[in-house]
């Protein structure tokens, strides 16, 4: 038996807090069953998934203004669960028009079907092999979910989801889709100098070099679905529905009248924009105060 000194003894021990911090987190595997959501947490050299609780109620028939763009997003997912051919999705346009919503709408609409969603963020991508093997086996369908995704021309993590898509040796397994939601149609930054050196072939002007590198990562999304703000009907519309959301919540009425049609139109243009988020927090701020005063 090794005796060894005190300091000898705190040293190690010092060293094995050390490399502990280092490894990565004990997580209990998700339990798909009861669980439909989870992101996916970086730790150290790896990463594991994090079970995630759905609080977000939100359906289908509550969205409003985008009918076009559910229809497209509910079939692709209904083939999918089914087995059939289905394609990856890119969910773009103008912020706050319900891109993210309906990807929750879906989850809540297909969750008893075995429908499941992994959040990943940007930086994780890198990571994108490992996600796709800790659930390739399981007896779900699974949407891998990057919301709010741009990127800056080179990134690695810009490369590896361009070769998940593009059917490389990262391909995503059967029974996972990826949904791409992101303001920006090309996921890239935009400028008037990337159309320079366009040439006319044949007599059709081709895209420049920059142009068709940067549409390359959008091009392989099978689908390309876009969002647009509101008419003011439209708006007005979807405010009257948060109304009446809040109203069967609370279990009291909430008028609509004149007053909250002007308000609410002044409200989209203090926010210089007409969309369901804005809708939303029109809602709230004035459901809140007629409930205050009683």
């Amino acid at each position: 038996m090794i005796n060894l000194k005190p300091e000898v003894v705190a040293q190690i021990e010092r060293v094995l807090s050390s490399v502990e911090m280092l490894l990565p987190k004990v997580a209990k595997a998700v339990d798909w069953k009861t669980c439909y959501a989870a992101n996916w947490r970086r730790r150290s050299f790896s990463g594991y998934l994090e079970p995630v609780r759905v609080t977000d109620t939100i359906r289908l028939d509550q969205l409003l203004g985008v009918d076009e763009q559910k229809a497209i997003m509910v079939n692709n997912t209904r083939q999918f669960l089914n087995g059939y051919p289905a394609n990856n999705a890119l969910l773009w346009g103008s912020r706050g028009t319900g891109k993210s919503s309906i990807v929750k709408a879906l989850l809540n609409e297909f969750a008893s079907e075995g429908l499941r969603v992994i959040q990943v963020e940007k930086e994780d991508l890198v990571y994108i092999a490992e996600i796709f093997a800790a659930v390739e086996d399981l007896p779900y369908r699974f949407i891998m979910l990057c919301d709010d995704l741009t990127f800056e021309f080179g990134e690695l993590s810009y490369k590896m989801l361009k070769s998940a898509l593009d059917g490389s040796v990262y391909s995503a397994p059967e029974n996972v889709l990826i949904y791409v939601t992101s303001n920006r149609r090309y996921l890239l930054p935009e400028y008037s100098s990337d159309h320079i050196g366009g040439k006319y072939v044949k007599g059709e002007l081709q895209q420049s070099e920059v142009q068709d590198e940067k549409s390359s990562l959008s091009d392989r999304f099978g689908l390309w679905v876009a969002f647009h703000v509101f008419t003011q009907d439209r708006y007005l519309q979807a405010v009257q529905l948060c109304f009446q959301q809040w109203s069967d919540k609370l279990g009291k009425p909430i008028p609509w009248s004149e007053d909250a049609e002007r308000a609410a139109i002044k409200w989209s243009h203090d926010k210089t924009k007409r969309c369901g988020r804005t809708a939303f927090q029109f809602s709230k701020n004035w459901v809140g105060k007629y409930l205050l005063k009683g």
